[in-house]
C-alpha cells in the first residue's frame, strides 16, 4: 500500500480506539449504576433498572445506532455527530451486559459480610463503598475483559454511518487496490493486536486489585523446642 493508503488505516485506528475508550467508559458508569440499583431495597428502582437491562440486552446494537443516529433527529431536531451517536449506542448497549455482571458480583459476596455492616450501623452506602464492592470488583474484571473485547468488535458497526473507523478506513482502501485478502487479513491482525493488549492491561488489573483481599493474617511460625528440653527440666527440679 502506498503512505497515504497507510495513513488512512491509521486514522481508522485512532478512530476505533477513541470509540472504545468513550464507550467502555460510558458502559462502565451504566454497569455500575444499574447493577446497583438491581439489588437496591425498593421494588420500583429494581424494576426500572430490570426494564433497561432486558430493553438494551434484547435490540440489535446495530440497529440501535441506526436508532440513535436517524431516529432520534427527527424526533427531538437535533443531530448527533457519528462519534457521539457511536458512542451512546454502544455504551448503552454493552452497559446493560455489564450491569448483570455488577448485579451477580456483588449477589455473590457472603450475606454474613452484608450483616456484618448492619450490625456496625454502617449506612448502605458505606456497606457498598467498604464491604462490597472491595470484595466484588476483583471478581467482576474476568467478564468485564471479555465484555470489553466484545464492545471493542461491535465498534466496527460504526462504519454502517459512514464513521471513519477502522473497517470502514479499510473498506475505502480495498475498493482502492481491490485487494480484499491482503487489506482484511492486515485489519484482523489489528483488532487482534489491540484486544490482545486490552486482555493484558486487564488481567494486570485484576492481579492488583485482587492483592490482599481474602488473605488470611499471617501468623508467626515459631521453632519448637526440643523434646526432651521440658522432660529433662521436670526431671531436674524434681531431683533438687
Amino acid at each position: 500500500m502506498t503512505t497515504g493508503l497507510w495513513e488512512l488505516v491509521l486514522k481508522g485506528v485512532w478512530t476505533t480506539v477513541q470509540l472504545l475508550v468513550l464507550s467502555s467508559l460510558l458502559a462502565a458508569a451504566v454497569s455500575f449504576v444499574v447493577g446497583v440499583a438491581r439489588t437496591h431495597r425498593l421494588w420500583i428502582v429494581r424494576f426500572l433498572a430490570g426494564f433497561y437491562t432486558e430493553v438494551f440486552r434484547g435490540t440489535s446494537a446495530l440497529v440501535m445506532i441506526f436508532w440513535v443516529f436517524f431516529v432520534l433527529p427527527p424526533a427531538f431536531g437535533w443531530q448527533l455527530v457519528p462519534m457521539w451517536a457511536g458512542t451512546l449506542a454502544l455504551g448503552l448497549t454493552y452497559g446493560a451486559y455489564g450491569s448483570e455482571i455488577v448485579r451477580g458480583a456483588l449477589s455473590a459476596v457472603d450475606p454474613a459480610q452484608q450483616e456484618g455492616g448492619i450490625a456496625l450501623s454502617f449506612t448502605p452506602w458505606q456497606r457498598l463503598r467498604l464491604i462490597l464492592l472491595p470484595q466484588a470488583v476483583p471478581e467482576m474484571i474476568p467478564p468485564f475483559s471479555n465484555l470489553l473485547i466484545e464492545l471493542l468488535k461491535g465498534t466496527a458497526l460504526v462504519s454502517v454511518m459512514g464513521m471513519g473507523d477502522l473497517t470502514f478506513s479499510a473498506n475505502l482502501v480495498r475498493l482502492a487496490l481491490q485487494q480484499s485478502a491482503e487489506i482484511y487479513t492486515y485489519v484482523l491482525l489489528i483488532y487482534f493486536v489491540i484486544a490482545f493488549l486490552l486482555t493484558r492491561v486487564m488481567r494486570g488489573l485484576e492481579k492488583k486489585l485482587k492483592t490482599g483481599v481474602g488473605r488470611a493474617p499471617e501468623r508467626k511460625v515459631t521453632a519448637p523446642e526440643p523434646v526432651g528440653a521440658g522432660v529433662g527440666a521436670g526431671v531436674g527440679g524434681g531431683s533438687r
